[in-house]
């Protein structure tokens, strides 16, 4: 198992001593009270941003991407204003994540 801390993408994803395996998604359960977004002008591909103004960090930017796989593919240039996702709330990703 990868020494990542638990708010990283790569926490799940093994390594050796030259590389990372392939990444193994973390799972970000869809809740029926995650709110919807439209994303603005000031978050424009900055999911860094967003994730700090909800939750605290930017090291969860990652989760936007994942939770949203059918919007968000890449997680910079698809984090485009006028786009709708769903944002997990931070007690979901607590429970998530074991944060």
């Amino acid at each position: 198992m990868a020494k990542y801390s638990n708010t990283s993408p790569y926490f799940n994803t093994s390594e050796n001593n030259i590389s990372l395996d392939f990444l193994v998604p973390r799972t970000i359960t869809a809740e029926p009270d995650d709110v919807t977004y439209t994303i603005t002008r000031t978050y424009a591909y900055r999911p860094d941003l967003l994730a700090f103004d909800l939750y605290g960090t930017p090291r969860l930017w990652w989760v936007f991407a994942q939770r949203n796989p059918d919007v968000i593919e890449d997680p910079i240039y698809d984090f485009a204003p006028g786009r709708t996702i769903q944002l997990p709330k931070l007690s979901n990703l607590k429970n998530d994540l074991g944060i």
